[in-house]
C-alpha cells in the first residue's frame, strides 16, 4: 500500500466532505477515473492490488521431472550433480519439451534449496517449503544431551575443550561441564553430574547423537549395538537412550540441545574464559547454571527453575551409590620416567623407571598409583604427542647428572609454569658463580629438594635470606626456610580458633597402680662390700713375678 494513494484518497473524501464536488468534478480535479473516486469514497484505506498471475503451462509440464533429477542429486557425490544447464539439455533431448533455458534455470535456483531444506528436515513431502511441527513434551519425561567445541585460556594457553550440555526437554533446565575430551569418561562424569543436579533421571528417554563413547555399530532403524561400560553406566541409573538419526537427518530430532549449547556458548565462552584450571572452569559453570534457573525460555511466562519445580517430582531416583566413571589402566615407566596414556605422555618419580603402576583415567585428570600410594597426578592432556614433566620427579637423576638441567623439559615446563622462579634462578646464578657450573647446580637440587619437606611460601624466603646473607649454603638456606615456616606457624595458630580437646580413648589393658615415689630411701641392711678376696689375687701375681726373677 503506498503512501501516495492513501494521501490521494484522503484528499478525495475531505473534498467531498468540505466542499460538497460531484464524482465528476473529483475524477477532473486529480486526473483519475470516475472508479477510483467511488473507491476513495466507498473507503479510506486503499485495496491491495494483486499481481496478475502467469500462466507457465510448458515449464508446469515438466516441473515435476525437474524435481525427481534435483532430489536424485541429494544422493549424488557434490561434484557430479546437474546444473541448469545439464537439466535442460536432458529436458529438450529425453522429454522433447519445447521450454526456454532461462525458464529452467529460474525455477532450479529456487526448487534446489526447497528441496535440501525439506530433505533435511525428515519430509517426505518435497512439492513445498520443508517446515517444523510444534511438540509437547512432558514433565520428567525427556532430555537431550550433546558436546560442542568451545575455546578456553588455560594456564596461560588457548586450548581447544569440549561443552558437555544435558537439557531438560519441557522446562529447558541445563547443565554444563567443559572436558578435556569427548572420550567416555567425560560422557559419564557429565551424566553424573547433571542427574545429582537435577536429582533424578527422565523417566522416558534421554535423546542423543551416536556417540562413540556409547554406541559401538548403528544397526537398522533405531536399532544400536552400545559399548559395555555404557550399557552398564545406564542400568545403574536406570534411565532408557533414544538415539538419533545418523548425519544431518536426525540433527532435528534433539534441536533444543542443538540451539542450546550454541546459545551458553555465545552468553558465558564471549570473551573467551581464562583459567588455572578446569576444575576452576566447572565450578563457575555450577553457579551460572543455578543462576540460569531464573531465566525466561521466549515464549513462555514461567521461568526455567518454576517449570523445572513441576518436572523434578517425576524423575527417576538416584542410586545410593554414584557410577566410578574412572578407568583403570597399568602402564609401564620407561627410561625418560614417563608414562604414557592416551598418545601422551605423563612423568612419575624416577624411582619407579620400569615399573609397572596402576593409573586411574578421569575426564580431565590422570592419576597414577605404585600399590595404594598415589606418587603423581596430572591434569589430562589433550593433543597427541603432548608430554607434561614434573621437574621434582627427576632430582634424583640430576643428582648424579647436574648437567643434563639447564636444557632439560622438566626445567623449561617449570619455568613456563611459574614454579621454578626469579629466586631460583637469582639461587642458581650466584651458586654457579661461587662454586662453578657442576656443584652450583648440586646446590639448587639441594634446595629443590627442601620443597618435598617444606612449603614454596617458606623455600623461596629462605633462598632470598640466604643470598642476602652472602651465602649460597643449601643447610642456610633449610635453616632460613624453618624459621620462615615457624613464624608462619606460630601466627596461624594465634589467630586460629582454638579447637576443643579430644577425648582419650578408653583402653582395654588392665590398669597397674604404681607405689607413690619416696623422697628418702629406706636403710640397706646389707653389710658393706670388701675386697679382701681380691688382695689374695694381687699377692700371688707378686709372688709369680719374684719367682721368674
Amino acid at each position: 500500500m503506498g503512501s501516495t494513494r492513501v494521501e490521494l484518497f484522503a484528499a478525495i473524501r475531505f473534498d467531498r466532505q468540505r466542499g460538497g464536488l460531484s464524482i465528476r468534478a473529483l475524477a477532473r480535479k486529480y486526473d483519475v477515473h470516475r472508479r477510483t473516486v467511488r473507491q476513495a469514497l466507498g473507503s479510506a484505506v486503499p485495496l491491495r492490488r494483486r499481481p496478475p498471475v502467469r500462466q507457465a503451462p510448458v515449464l508446469e509440464r515438466v516441473s515435476a521431472v525437474i524435481d525427481a533429477i534435483l532430489v536424485a542429486d541429494l544422493q549424488a557425490p557434490p561434484k557430479q550433480r546437474h546444473t541448469a544447464q545439464r537439466i535442460f539439455e536432458r529436458l529438450v533431448d529425453e522429454h522433447d519439451a519445447q521450454v526456454s533455458y532461462s525458464y529452467v534455470a529460474k525455477y532450479v535456483h529456487r526448487r534446489r534449496p526447497q528441496i535440501a531444506a525439506a530433505r533435511r528436515a525428515g519430509s517426505a513431502e518435497v512439492d513445498g517449503v520443508g517446515g517444523f511441527v510444534p511438540q509437547a513434551k512432558e514433565p520428567g519425561a525427556e532430555a537431550e544431551v550433546d558436546f560442542c567445541d568451545v575455546t578456553v585460556v588455560l594456564a596461560g594457553a588457548l586450548t581447544r575443550c569440549f561443552l558437555f550440555t544435558f537439557r531438560m526437554s519441557r522446562s529447558g533446565r541445563g547443565v554444563h561441564r567443559v572436558f578435556a575430551s569427548q572420550g567416555q569418561e567425560a560422557l559419564l562424569e557429565g551424566h553424573v553430574a547433571a542427574l545429582e543436579v537435577m536429582g533424578g533421571a527422565p523417566w522416558r528417554h534421554v535423546r542423543y547423537d551416536n556417540l562413540r563413547p556409547a554406541v559401538a555399530k548403528v544397526l537398522k532403524g533405531r536399532d544400536r549395538v552400545e559399548t559395555a561400560r555404557w550399557l552398564a553406566f545406564r542400568a545403574h541409573y536406570g534411565f532408557e537412550a533414544f538415539y538419533c538419526g545418523p548425519g544431518e537427518d536426525g540433527a532435528h530430532e534433539k534441536g533444543g540441545v542443538e540451539g542450546e549449547g550454541g546459545r551458553f556458548r555465545r552468553r558465558y565462552f564471549v570473551p573467551v574464559p581464562e583459567v588455572d584450571s578446569l576444575a576452576e572452569l566447572n565450578a563457575r559453570l555450577a553457579e551460572i547454571d543455578a543462576a540460569e534457573d531464573a531465566r525466561h525460555v521466549a515464549g513462555r511466562g514461567a521461568t526455567v527453575g518454576e517449570d523445572f519445580v513441576a518436572e523434578a517430582p517425576r524423575l527417576l531416583p538416584l542410586p545410593a551409590e554414584a557410577f566410578d566413571t574412572a578407568v583403570t589402566l597399568w602402564a609401564r615407566v620407561d627410561r625418560y620416567a614417563r608414562v604414557s596414556v592416551g598418545k601422551c605422555r605423563y612423568s612419575v618419580p624416577a624411582r619407579l623407571i620400569e615399573a609397572r603402576v596402576r593409573v586411574r583415567l578421569t575426564a580431565n585428570e590422570v592419576i597414577f598409583f605404585d600399590g595404594s600410594a598415589q606418587v603423581a597426578c596430572h591434569p589430562r592432556l589433550i593433543a597427541s604427542g603432548d608430554e607434561r614433566l614434573v621437574l621434582d620427579h627427576y632430582l634424583e637423576i640430576l643428582l648424579r647428572k647436574p648437567g643434563a638441567l639447564p636444557g632439560s623439559t622438566p626445567l623449561a615446563q617449570a619455568r613456563a609454569a611459574g614454579a621454578f622462579t626469579a629466586a631460583h634462578e637469582a639461587f642458581w646464578a650466584s651458586a654457579r658463580a661461587k662454586h662453578g657450573d657442576i656443584e652450583g647446580t648440586r646446590m639448587l637440587i639441594e634446595v629443590l629438594l627442601l620443597h618435598r619437606k617444606l612449603p614454596a611460601a617458606a623455600v623461596i624466603p629462605g633462598m632470598r635470606a640466604a643470598l642476602t646473607a652472602g651465602s649460597v649454603s643449601p643447610d642456610v638456606v633449610a635453616i632460613e626456610a624453618r624459621k620462615h615456616a615457624a613464624a608462619a606457624g606460630d601466627q596461624g595458630a594465634a589467630t586460629a580458633p582454638a579447637r576443643p580437646a579430644r577425648r582419650p580413648r578408653p583402653s582395654r589393658a588392665a590398669v597397674v597402680n604404681l607405689p607413690p615415689p619416696r623422697t628418702v630411701p629406706p636403710p640397706d641392711p646389707r653389710p658393706a662390700p670388701s675386697m679382701a678376696a681380691y688382695d689374695q689375687l694381687l699377692d700371688n701375681r707378686a709372688q709369680q713375678r719374684g719367682s721368674a726373677q
